[in-house]
């Protein structure tokens, strides 16, 4: 028979692998959590800001298209130009899909049915362009809800945040403004005295919001262009940006503020001012769609660091608990004498049966008895 000795460590290092599973797995578990949670929250920001450029980028050449409209009307033209219907055509498919999610869908139906209603204002010039102004604002408050509820405007990139602010506020005030500052200024010379009186504080005010807006447009650009990791946008904005500054120019000398406008100067002016707005308008959408594309790729990659990491704590802990903690185990063992099973008979018959009898004779007292000794010894 055999006795252990070393239960009670087996027991101690099993126990206390169990409490350094534990300590490791739920931490890192916590960890893996949190860092799963902030990936997951910035790719579903980043995809909606997707969202939010590819709607601005429909209301685009809307703005454009109002503007024409708005020239048109006040020359007398009933009809809608073709690309104001194409123009809406087109956001009105992005809404259908994109209108739910971003929360624009009621100022939308609101924007859309107040273009219908333009061709019926008809007669005084004054009263149709109001009614173009009323269109118009609107539709600068469509980008605004696009820009708050797609994110856009808090993003935190710098070289994003300003590209945003380019194309959601400055390039569509500048258009809006242009635009109401040539019809202006062709009012104003062909009024009366008292509507004459009535428009040139509006005229005036309108050519402030033009150099205010292409100001802040060129800021916004340069400040993107001076903080981004992209390679393409410097090159890029550059012709796009002095494109659209010649037109605005052309068009102001063509309105000619305090004299008679230049009709043909302001025609030609806006033409090329429409083209450049849309060239400007593709570079800004394409430079932050591809920067949103990176930071999800990026995204991506952090995503699988992030299931590395913990595939490989998981790993450790289960080797930690298949491994026993101070190497292999040394097991002692005593033997016992078994008494029990000793055979203390003597066969008078066989040989030498009296020294074995004196052999197995008890000792008297004060004797010696050797084998008790040697047995004491041995479990010492």
């Amino acid at each position: 028979m055999a006795v252990s000795v070393d239960n009670r460590r087996t027991r101690t290092r099993t126990a206390l692998a169990a409490v350094l599973t534990v300590l490791i797995l739920v931490p890192a578990t916590i960890l893996f959590a949190s860092v799963w949670g902030t990936i997951s929250d910035k790719r579903d920001s980043t995809e909606l800001e997707k969202r939010g450029v590819e709607y601005i980028s429909a209301l685009a050449p809307l703005v454009s298209a109002l503007a024409e409209a708005q020239s048109s009307a006040l020359a007398g033209v009933s009809a809608a130009p073709g690309s104001l219907g194409a123009a809406v055509n087109s956001v009105a498919a992005v809404d259908q899909r994109l209108g739910i999610e971003l929360n624009t869908r009621e100022r939308w139906t609101g924007l859309r049915a107040k273009m219908d209603q333009l061709s019926k204002v008809t007669g005084n010039p004054v009263a149709v362009f109001e009614a173009h102004v009323e269109v118009t604002d609107l539709a600068l408050a469509l980008y605004s809800s696009v820009r708050n509820n797609s994110h856009l405007i808090r993003d935190p990139d710098n070289d994003l945040s300003h590209l945003q602010q380019a194309l959601g506020v400055d390039l569509p005030e500048a258009v809006i403004q242009v635009s109401r500052m040539g019809d202006l200024s062709q009012l104003v010379a062909t009024a009366d005295t008292k509507v004459r009186a009535q428009l040139t504080p509006q005229f005036g005010a309108a050519v402030e919001s033009v150099n205010s807006a292409v100001g802040d447009l060129t800021d916004n650009l340069q400040a993107a262009v001076d903080d981004t990791s992209s390679v393409t946008l410097s090159g890029n904005l550059v012709t796009g940006l002095d494109s659209f500054r010649r037109g605005v120019e052309s068009l102001t000398r063509g309105a000619n503020p305090g004299g008679t406008p230049n009709t043909a100067t302001m025609a030609t002016a806006q033409s090329q001012l429409q083209t450049s707005l849309s060239n400007l308008s593709g570079i800004v959408s394409r430079e932050m769609t591809s920067l949103l594309d990176k930071r999800l790729d990026d995204l991506d990659t952090d995503t699988i660091v992030a299931l590395v990491s913990a595939t490989a704590a998981v790993l450790l802990v289960a080797a930690a608990m298949v491994t026993p903690l101070t190497g292999t185990g040394r097991r002692i063992f005593v033997p016992v004498p078994d008494k029990g099973t000793r055979d203390l008979s003597v066969d008078p018959t066989a040989p030498d049966s009296g020294r074995a009898e004196a052999d197995t004779r008890a000792p008297a007292y004060g004797e010696a008895n050797p084998t008790r000794r040697e047995q004491s010894g041995a479990l010492r």
